[in-house]
């Protein structure tokens, strides 16, 4: 039986944890904030003091940590056996996936680096879309653990790759979000009820099921955290400094995080990112 060692059991960790359970697998988790890690004792988990318990005999070690800099402090001088398999699907930008990489080499682990397309709701569910990218020879491996958190894997490449083109997809996602409260501010301002917007363009060829998630939350002032605004405007730095250091001008992008982080200022970084639009 595979035992996997989750690293980091919030929003998404845990109800990843929890499918790796209901698939099989043998899991041994922990998270900074150890009662976050709690539930999964009930359903058989092991939850571990610290990191290096909970990679102690682990197959397969699972980072799904807040940003770079918290993988990083969690993995380096990690005490990981030779071979153990390594699969980063914390968002943590182009920089961090490289040097991940080289990370990996030294402390002699097999690295994928595979951050997710999806929040809180698809990860329940086990409808995760893992963007892998990493050596082939790692992709059998991998596949029945994918397979449990996810309805859908695509490799892109070598490690590395994952990172940047979720890079790509959250630029859309968080320009959606911002587009989404523009639009809805608009419409009050012009003396119009928001959801005569959203009813509007269900169905038409600008419809998108995305616009319609977060303008419900809008709209009613409700904004349990699905994907933080916290996360949304790190995110959205990582994506600003993967530009520049691709030298490409993103000034839409631009525009989206300066009213993130707006709202983030103001005191929202924990609600949904659908919070921006408390700033308008």
């Amino acid at each position: 039986m595979t035992t996997v060692a989750v690293l980091g059991t919030g929003i998404m960790g845990l109800p990843m944890a929890a499918n790796l359970l209901d698939a099989g697998f043998t899991v041994r988790a922990w998270n900074r904030t150890a009662a976050r890690a709690a539930p999964l004792a009930e359903r058989g988990a092991y939850v571990a003091a610290d990191p290096a318990d909970a990679v102690a005999g682990a197959d397969v070690v699972l980072t799904m940590l807040t940003d770079g800099a918290a993988v990083h402090a969690v993995m380096t001088d990690l005490p990981v056996a030779p071979g153990t398999l390594w699969v980063q699907a914390s968002t943590v930008g182009a920089r961090y996936a490289d040097e991940f990489a080289a990370l990996a080499d030294r402390l002699g682990v097999t690295y994928v680096d595979a951050p997710v397309m999806g929040t809180k709701q698809p990860a329940e569910r086990g409808q995760l879309v893992v963007l892998a990218s990493g050596p082939d020879d790692a992709r059998d491996r991998c596949a029945p653990l994918f397979d449990a958190v996810g309805s859908r894997t695509v490799w892109v490449g070598p490690a590395g790759t994952g990172s940047r083109l979720k890079l790509a997809v959250n630029a859309w996602v968080t320009t959606l979000t911002g587009a989404t409260a523009e639009a809805l501010a608009l419409a009050a301002g012009l003396g119009l009820d928001g959801a005569q917007f959203l009813d509007t363009i269900a169905g038409a060829s600008v419809d998108s099921q995305y616009a319609h998630i977060k303008g419900a939350a809008m709209l009613a002032g409700e904004y349990p955290p699905s994907f933080p605004l916290a996360h949304a405007a790190k995110d959205g730095r990582l994506i600003r400094d993967a530009a520049t250091d691709a030298g490409v001008d993103l000034p839409l992008s631009a525009a989206v995080l300066d009213r993130f982080e707006a709202a983030e200022v103001a005191g929202h970084g924990d609600e949904d990112m659908a919070a921006v639009y408390r700033v308008y």
